[in-house]
């Protein structure tokens, strides 16, 4: 995802008040000793053993099995290695995903009739706040087979290939699960049907399949296939893929109190001395968690 609002730095390339501030406790003089380097390191083995089954054949049609090998790429079978304690803030939108998705994974025989698990849900809110880091936490948490998805891997150059795509895509889903399937900037993909800028075809034949193929998976309730789309402009996305995504989860930028808790995260400890994290915090109102990010490596950068 990109930069939110209120980018890191201006058209020069300087660091703002908030930079500049990071960069100055930054040439004060270090700490001794050496900082340990937080890894985040799998300890999950069910990634590690896990083996990917045969392709569906397809029969003799060469075209589905390449489609199939294509998009097999995006197949991640190794632990994504994206904890929900890896993840500062959006307290709220991590409860609502566990409720949604991990806890119905793990405990199948209390979700059932009324009580049906979501099978699409939709994070939204402006870029770089985290949504995509979201998908690979719960995909991580619920051991499960994660497809990321972007619209370039869907929306193929050839003509009559992006729908094919799509079907292929949850064949697989299903072939794997149970499965995590994440696409991003959903807008692009599933933007209002019939305006006034010359749909193509195509286009719109990509658009349907997707549609009834999220019918299939919203009626096969044994199924353990879960859709999470990630869209910053959710009003552009067409009406009909709005009702199959049940469950809407609101992204938002982060809080004065993660601000200063992601500061915290991406300058190590012994960076600078005497870094005031609350006044950084207070100077990048309505900045996203990768506009911070990038702040925090430019002004690592500037003393060199």
């Amino acid at each position: 995802e990109g930069s939110g609002a209120g980018g890191a730095g201006g058209a020069d390339g300087g660091l703002g008040i908030a930079g500049q501030h990071v960069s100055k406790a930054a040439a004060a003089p270090k700490k001794d000793g050496k900082a340990e380097e937080a890894a985040d390191k799998p300890g999950d083995d069910h990634y590690e053993n896990q083996i990917i089954r045969a392709l569906p054949s397809y029969g003799a049609d060469k075209e589905f099995r390449d489609l199939a090998t294509a998009i097999s790429r995006d197949i991640l079978t190794k632990n994504p290695g994206v904890t929900w304690d890896s993840i500062v803030g959006l307290s709220h939108a991590k409860a609502l995903l566990k409720e949604a998705v991990v806890m119905p994974l793990k405990y199948p025989q209390l979700f059932t009739g009324l009580l049906a698990p979501w099978k699409g849900v939709l994070l939204f809110g402006p870029p770089g706040t985290g949504k995509t880091l979201l998908a690979k936490a719960v995909a991580t948490e619920c051991e499960t087979t994660f497809f990321n998805i972007s619209a370039s891997t869907v929306v193929s150059k050839w003509r009559g290939d992006s729908e094919k795509l799509i079907r292929v895509l949850f064949d697989l889903a299903r072939h794997h699960q149970p499965t995590t399937i994440f696409i991003d900037e959903l807008d692009s993909l599933m933007s209002a049907r019939g305006g006034g800028d010359g749909e193509h075809e195509g286009s719109r034949r990509m658009k349907t399949e997707l549609l009834i193929q999220m019918d299939g998976m919203l009626r096969d309730t044994q199924d353990q296939v879960f859709l999470l789309a990630a869209s910053n402009l959710p009003w552009d996305l067409d009406d009909a893929m709005l009702r199959r995504l049940e469950k809407r989860v609101l992204v938002n930028l982060p809080s004065p109190e993660a601000r200063e808790a992601m500061f915290r995260k991406n300058l190590p400890e012994g960076f600078a001395e005497d870094l005031d994290y609350k006044r950084l915090a207070s100077l990048t109102e309505e900045w996203s968690g990768s506009d911070i990010r990038l702040l925090c490596k430019e002004a690592a950068m500037h003393p060199l």
